[in-house]
């Protein structure tokens, strides 16, 4: 039959079992090579899986973006954004000091007798320009004033209400639901009172500023002569931690100047810290309580996840320590 063949079909017919044969020689050589190529490219191939996995992408992520947030809480602005404007730090205002308020920790709360004492210098110094239009006589109760000395407190004002039987409005002693007076009775009368500034509501200014009690405390004590070169205009007070260093309300704390009912003495700094705690605590009322319902929360839910771990464990622990055993049928047969 192979003689009936043509020559050409003879021929690749050999090249083909030649070329089976060839790889099968050459294997171990191959094998060799592969596997010194192998080893020799793993430590670069690990580096680079481990540089461009997902876990260091969101690594490196969380590292920048926790850095930005860093700074900007502690300088004010975001790195490189705030230094490439004309502006000079005067125009934006000097950053304030961090201080160690009473009430910063996560376990702690308001002192309260500062409280008491920033409200007595709100009501002798500041509430003759600023109003505290979010804060009503019973706020005061149970945390700087008790129930009658708050209603007393609310009687001194007399309150314009009404109408009455007659149609007329009528004025009435102030009540412990009524909101703290403002000091003009619009906009237009405080502005005219203050050569055209218009002094700012005070009941949320600890979070309107950047810095909060900090701007506050630096304000109130950092009032001082303006530096060579920096001009101020009539009417104005220079005060570096203000933006643009120029401001219209003078300085208005001096020692001595209110006498508190527990003896502390009033230096300037004292009223300074006593009123920032005060409008801290205007701002954010519900602080202590906050607090103190966060403590309870951490308690009750680390007691439900150490119960819920228990019974996780209880109840799997059959099921993962039972052992299967397979047991093959018998071929009776043989």
């Amino acid at each position: 039959m192979l003689q009936r063949l043509p020559a050409a079909a003879l021929n690749s017919s050999g090249m083909f079992a030649a070329a089976r044969a060839s790889p099968l020689r050459s294997a171990p050589r191959f094998a060799s090579q592969a596997r010194f190529a192998s080893s020799s490219t793993a430590s670069p191939n690990a580096f680079q899986s481990l540089v461009y996995s997902r876990a260091s992408l969101a690594s490196a992520t969380l590292l920048a973006a926790g850095s930005i947030a860093w700074y900007t809480h502690l300088y004010g602005n975001i790195p490189f954004i705030g230094e490439v404007h004309a502006s000079s730090p005067l125009e934006v205002g000097l950053h304030p000091a961090t201080y160690p308020w009473s009430h910063k920790g996560w376990f702690d709360s308001y002192d309260h007798a500062s409280i008491r004492r920033g409200y007595l210098v709100y009501k002798e110094v500041c509430a003759a320009c600023h109003s505290l239009d979010r804060i009503a006589w019973r706020n005061l109760v149970g945390v700087s004033h008790t129930a009658d000395e708050a209603k007393a407190l609310a009687e001194e004002i007399e309150y314009t209400d009404g109408p009455n039987d007659q149609g007329e409005m009528f004025q009435r002693p102030g009540k412990l639901s009524d909101y703290m007076p403002p000091p003009y009775p619009n906009e237009e009368a405080a502005r005219a009172s203050n050569q055209g500034a218009l002094p700012p509501d005070l009941s949320l200014i600890s979070k309107a500023r950047h810095g909060g009690p900090d701007y506050l405390f630096s304000l109130l004590t950092g009032y001082v002569d303006p530096p060579a070169g920096v001009e101020v205009r009539e009417g104005m007070n220079f005060n570096p931690y203000f933006p643009g260093g120029a401001i219209s309300m003078p300085r208005v704390l001096f020692d001595g100047l209110v006498e508190y009912d527990d003896g502390t003495p009033a230096t300037t700094s004292q009223m300074a810290k006593d009123v920032s705690v005060f409008l801290n605590w205007a701002a954010e009322p519900e602080h202590d309580e906050r607090k103190k319902i966060g403590i309870k929360a951490v308690i009750l839910f680390s007691t439900l996840t150490a119960i819920s771990l228990y019974v996780k464990r209880f109840k799997w622990t059959v099921i993962k320590n039972r052992k299967i055993v397979y047991n093959p049928p018998v071929d009776k047969t043989h």
